[in-house]
């Protein structure tokens, strides 16, 4: 954090040089001296402190300016400053208006002109004056503040794009959190311009897409060169570990991701069963090793940056981003991954991001606080998100069709779900509808055993139901299966177009798709084992057929 501001003001050039000098000289150790000889300039420049998210300690202003008189510019800056520490510097004439201050503008000193010396009529003054302020003080957040309304959509999309990157930020809802409307305030904006974004240095980016976000705090979107021996689009534990290997073992590579680091995986609390961490990590935590890993060994990481469409021409890989610039590669590994399923039920689409949340436990769960939530799905995801929200949550309800969750989620998960109170399972249970006014307010559930129907309040509804394939954006001449996933290798002979479109003499690699030197790896592929540990594998096992594709061309 910065040092805290001790801001001196007098219209006196020659007074002003001294007691800056003197002031300097026994606090500049703990604190940072700014001074002005304007009242008008200061006040500007106490709002531009304040968007900064700087902090004043103290003012110490001269009684007798011209363009306001000291008290009055003291109550003007308790406006701004509210817990700063306000000192008069008064002459001797001048005392029955210092005095009257204290009442008025609830002055905490004044000094006496002149102060010589300053170890007797100053220091102890200030000293003790500081010393109060700093029992009170608590350091404010230095960082991103996102300030909107708890159940909007593009407030929640801003708050889940920076989770998944690993930024901090601090949430401010409109609401609820009187700094919010302060903020606002300060920048002259009003709840129309929701939500907004406060930078560190003080920008402000009003109703922001993810990109606009993504731009500000620099992360890159423009690629550096104009070929690649690889480039890998999904930056999930496949399209990780394919560039952590990809760039270890030599190979210019490239890493594109449209969101953030991690995939499904990323939107985990806690993975327990992964080789290595016998207490467990975050999906986040595991993400933030590999980029850095991955960045240490030299790949270029484009994000937020989405591919649109790839074209072949002449053996190379031409790669249309989002923003129509163009990517050159010799060979591409295809990671996106799988998304949630869409609940079919009445009602959720109205409340996606406003209390129905596609995985995104972890960015919610501060406001499921005291409530009842429900968890659609019965899969390991569903099973973290359940420990995870049992934290914030009056009661986590996991709702599922099956009788139990046996078939579905691995052991470990179970028995902690067991063994903690506030979980409760809804087996043979289906969703009907998702009700609510501008959020979710309401549920209502079918017993499949019985028939019977009932509306239940909710505070929030999580899903995590079904892998769909990222692959409708491909527009390439693909073999996929029925479900969408992308075939490879072997399972490319069964089916009748494959014969006609492969032309090399030699047949697929293992994961290579049914166009020469483009592979798919992870869960995008069909058959694949659904498993951060067996996605890490197939990640690096693309690497290989990917410089034996090389190698031949």
């Amino acid at each position: 954090m910065e040092k805290p501001i001790l801001f001196l003001l007098d219209d006196d050039p020659a007074v002003l040089r001294s007691v800056v000098r003197d002031v300097r000289k026994e606090f500049r150790a703990d604190y940072r001296i700014l001074s002005t000889e304007s009242a008008n300039e200061a006040l500007e420049a106490l709002q531009e402190l304040k968007k900064k998210q700087e902090v004043v300690a103290l003012f110490l202003s001269d009684q007798r300016m011209p363009e306001m008189l000291g008290v009055e510019f003291l109550e003007k800056a308790r406006k701004i400053y509210p817990d700063a520490k306000r000192i008069l510097l008064t002459a001797y004439s001048d005392t029955e208006a210092a005095i009257k201050a204290i009442n008025d503008v609830q002055l905490d000193y004044y000094l006496m002109k002149p102060w010589d010396p300053p170890e007797e009529n100053l220091y102890p003054v200030l000293h003790d004056q500081l010393d109060e302020w700093m029992s009170h003080f608590v350091p404010p957040f230095k960082g991103i503040r996102i300030v909107g309304f708890q159940w909007s959509p593009r407030s929640h999309a801003i708050k889940d794009f920076l989770s998944g990157n690993l930024i901090p930020y601090r949430w401010l809802d409109i609401e609820m959190d009187p700094e919010a409307g302060e903020m606002l305030q300060t920048h002259g904006l009003n709840k129309d311009n929701l939500p907004v974004v406060i930078l560190e240095d003080g920008g402000v980016l009003v109703k922001p897409t993810t990109a606009d976000v993504g731009l500000k705090l620099g992360m890159e979107i423009k690629a550096r060169q104009q070929m690649y021996d690889v480039a890998i689009i999904g930056a999930g534990p496949a399209g990780l570990a394919a560039s952590v290997y990809g760039a270890s073992e030599g190979l210019n590579t490239v890493l594109i991701e449209k969101r953030a680091p991690g995939g499904q995986a990323g939107t985990s609390s806690r993975i327990e069963n992964y080789l290595g961490f016998p207490k467990g990590l975050s999906g986040a935590e595991l993400s933030r090793r590999a980029i850095a890993q991955a960045t240490r060994f030299g790949i270029e990481f484009l994000s937020p940056q989405e591919v649109r469409n790839i074209e072949v021409r002449d053996r190379y890989k031409i790669l249309e981003l989002a923003d129509g610039s163009i990517i050159n590669a010799r060979s591409v590994i295809i990671t996106t991954g799988v998304d949630y399923r869409k609940h079919p039920a009445e009602g959720v689409d109205n409340f996606t991001g406003a209390g129905a949340y596609y995985g995104a436990a972890t960015t919610e769960a501060g406001a499921c606080r005291d409530q009842d939530v429900y968890i659609i799905g019965g899969g390991n995801s569903a099973g973290q998100a359940a420990m995870y929200l049992s934290k914030f949550a009056k009661r986590v309800f996991i709702v599922v069709r099956k009788p139990d969750l046996s078939s579905s989620m691995s052991q470990y998960l179970i028995n902690q779900i067991g063994d903690t109170p506030n979980i409760h399972l809804l087996g043979n249970t289906e969703l009907l509808r998702a009700g609510g006014d501008e959020r979710l307010t309401e549920l209502e559930f079918r017993d499949n055993s019985t028939g019977d129907q009932k509306t239940v309040p909710a505070g929030a509804l999580f899903i995590f139901i079904g892998a769909r394939p990222v692959t409708a954006w491909l527009t390439l001449s693909m073999i996929k299966d029925e479900h969408g996933f992308i075939e490879t290798g072997v399972g490319l002979g069964k089916y009748e177009g494959f014969k006609s479109a492969w032309k090399l003499p030699r047949d697929p690699y293992l994961l290579e798709t049914c166009i020469p030197g483009i592979f798919a790896a992870g869960d995008v592929r069909a058959g694949a084992m659904n498993r951060v540990a067996s996605a890490v594998g197939e990640g690096s096992m693309a690497i290989k057929f990917v410089h034996q594709y090389l190698a031949e061309n």
